[in-house]
């Protein structure tokens, strides 16, 4: 079943499409949350900090993933815009061989890079035997953490954005259920949270097979569809490749800034952490809102409506810039409290509140890019995206956080502010481009 997003209003259809992505996103990230939460109530620090690692790496994987399949929504949409159901299903056809065949290639270099990995992380030395036993697990369940991300950006490309949320709720469900059986009761410590993520997205993929054969998609997938067809992958990854390589060097910039933090020792590894997994929650609505807009816009263009399409940039750039200013005046107050959650060390705390006050400004300020990213994307410039944020993490973010943390030793307050001063780049990029854009008449 497709949804037309190129007719009534568009500030409805963006709050139709946006409120069910922005809430399977909050449970995902929220049983991500649950994971470190858990290990937290029944272990120390150093298995919070396998966690917090293992599944930083582990998200990297993801968003690249999820990257590289923004070709197939932005395809699929454009394809629904312009009622091309052949085309829908050739799209699908050939997404489903690329990234099955892509998830064994990841799988298989992973697991005999894992070793590595934890060298290049430079993991605390008492977290080193957890993280290995993490990442091990994980890197196994790629090929099913793969197929639940295509089923559902397969789905979102058709205007359904519900039915993913329903996916993730079953996982995130099961996810909890396993890491008490594991974690507590059974005492696997980050083996236990790692199981519990790759059974609990196991399940999902089932669900969404089922529900895929039980709906009326309009896809109807011959043989024909399956072979991989040079000019249909060719587009997909022009439009993925550049997003999933700004996803990628934008989790690389945060792997680097945790090498920066693990190098400082226990207590600030543990401390930044904590935050990233705060901050990745704090960004659901950048990130419901950048493939928000991707999918609606894409339909719009593809129907030719680019008038629609640019007013749902700038409801959505409102709406998630509000949000993010919000978050930032309430951690000025509660950030303590809320590092408490995870970590009751005084130290932890007192670091993590630092490191969380400024860093939190991000939310806004990033809020601007991912939305003008997705936009971009609708139209087939990702590349956009990848040219500003490869700036942003250049010349900000990593010299940002390497120079505060040699020029301020005993605090995370200026460490965190490097973040927030790479994404004001990356936006005042993307507003410029836009205006060019606009004056040329292109969008």
């Amino acid at each position: 079943m497709t949804y037309n997003l190129t007719k009534g209003s568009v500030l409805k259809n963006l709050m139709f499409f946006s409120l069910p992505y922005l809430l399977s996103s909050f449970l995902q990230t929220f049983y991500g949350l649950a994971d470190l939460f858990i290990t937290g109530q029944y272990n120390g620090s150093a298995s919070i900090s396998a966690v917090s690692i293992g599944s930083q790496i582990m998200h990297m994987v993801t968003v690249i993933i999820v990257g590289l399949a923004m070709g197939t929504t932005v395809l699929i949409s454009q394809a629904v815009g312009s009622d091309n159901k052949s085309g829908i299903s050739r799209i699908t056809g050939n997404t489903i061989t690329l990234f099955m065949g892509m998830s064994v290639v990841f799988t298989l270099v992973l697991v005999a890079l894992r070793n590595q990995i934890i060298d290049i992380m430079l993991v605390p030395s008492e977290a080193v035997s957890e993280t290995r036993i993490y990442i091990t697990i994980c890197f196994l369940g790629i090929p099913f953490i793969t197929a639940y991300n295509i089923i559902s950006c397969i789905f979102r490309g058709m205007g359904d954005s519900k039915s993913p949320m329903i996916f993730i709720g079953v996982a995130c469900v099961i996810n909890i259920a396993i890491d008490y059986l594991m974690i507590g009761v059974l005492g696997m410590g980050a083996a236990g949270a790692a199981y519990g993520t790759v059974i609990s997205q196991t399940v999902s993929v089932v669900v969404a097979l089922i529900s895929v054969l039980k709906k009326n998609m309009g896809i109807v997938l011959g043989r024909d569809d399956l072979v991989p067809d040079k000019k249909t992958i060719h587009k997909m990854l022009k439009i993925g490749v550049p997003v999933a390589l700004q996803d990628g060097l934008i989790q690389v910039s945060f792997i680097v800034i945790t090498i920066i933090a693990n190098g400082r020792g226990l207590e600030v590894a543990t401390s930044v952490g904590i935050v990233e997994k705060i901050i990745g929650f704090l960004f659901l609505i950048p990130s419901a809102m950048l493939s928000s807009v991707s999918a609606i816009a894409a339909q719009n263009v593809g129907a030719g409506e680019t008038k629609r399409a640019r007013k749902t940039l700038w409801y959505a750039t409102g709406i998630a810039v509000t949000c993010g200013l919000i978050f930032a005046v309430v951690c000025q107050f509660l950030a303590p409290q809320i590092i408490q959650l995870f970590d009751d060390d005084s130290q932890v705390v007192k670091l993590g509140a630092q490191y969380l006050k400024t860093y939190v400004f991000d939310c806004s300020l990033a809020a601007v890019h991912f939305c003008f990213s997705g936009f971009f994307c609708a139209y087939g410039w990702s590349i956009i995206s990848f040219i500003h944020n490869i700036a942003s993490i250049a010349i900000v973010r990593i010299p940002g956080a390497y120079l505060a943390s040699k020029l301020y030793p005993d605090t995370l307050y200026e460490m965190g502010a490097a973040a927030p001063l790479g994404s004001l780049l990356s936006a005042i990029i993307c507003v410029s481009i836009y205006i060019v854009l606009r004056k040329k008449k292109k969008i």
